[in-house]
């Protein structure tokens, strides 16, 4: 896969490609400092992953990736952030990105994102659900795990890994449609909105188990 880096600062940027240039499957193929740079770069370069900082010193990392999508560009959105605030984190989601990863993070962490977004997947740090669950830790939603059923429960941990329900479906060895009743009863006994809520949830109680290889 090849990456291109936004990040403001040289170091961040050097440190990040020292990291995944030993990944046998991952090219760095560009990075950027600032917003001008880097829609220059993903035009020119065409990468399929872009890693943007959430802060591009006195520039939004957000705007950047509404910005590139406006202009056409076509690739898989990384957020890279130092903070865990609820709202950048929805203003990333009702961008599509496919990942918002902390700088916290492990090298290990971030190679195991980045392969799990070039199968299709998305992946947002765990870090960030728990951050948001405890700050609406006296909402319903954070109480009711126990009345779900043993099968709903393995739905609502499928849900974490941010599935399908087709994907769901051949895991559980169900039909879509009996996936699709199941989120219905997750999302209405956990008081959930949607699947992304249910994906947090899942993450915040620990339900979800990721493999990193």
């Amino acid at each position: 896969m090849n990456i291109v880096i936004v990040d403001d600062h040289p170091l961040i940027r050097k440190g990040l490609s020292s990291i995944l240039i030993n990944e046998g499957i991952m090219n760095i193929v560009g990075e950027a400092s600032n917003s001008k740079e880097a829609l220059s770069v993903f035009t020119s370069l065409r990468p399929d992953i872009a890693i943007v900082d959430l802060q591009l010193g006195g520039e939004s990392g957000l705007e950047l990736i509404a910005e590139a999508k406006n202009q056409g560009v076509v690739c898989e959105f990384v957020v890279l952030s130092s903070t865990s605030g609820e709202e950048d984190f929805k203003a990333a989601k009702s961008l599509g990105v496919s990942g918002y990863i902390l700088k916290e993070s492990l090298p290990e962490e971030l190679i195991h994102a980045l392969r799990m977004i070039s199968n299709g997947r998305n992946y947002f740090d765990q870090r960030l659900f728990e951050a948001i669950f405890k700050s609406r830790k006296s909402t319903k939603a954070t109480e009711d795990v126990d009345k779900l059923t043993p099968k709903e429960m393995e739905v609502l941990m499928e849900l974490g890994k941010g599935l399908s329900n087709k994907e769901i479906s051949q895991i559980l060895y169900v039909t879509e449609y009996t996936v699709k009743k199941h989120v219905s009863q997750v999302l209405a006994k956990l008081n959930l909105a949607d699947r992304t809520q249910a994906a947090l949830y899942a993450n915040a109680k620990g339900l979800v188990r990721y493999v990193v290889n």
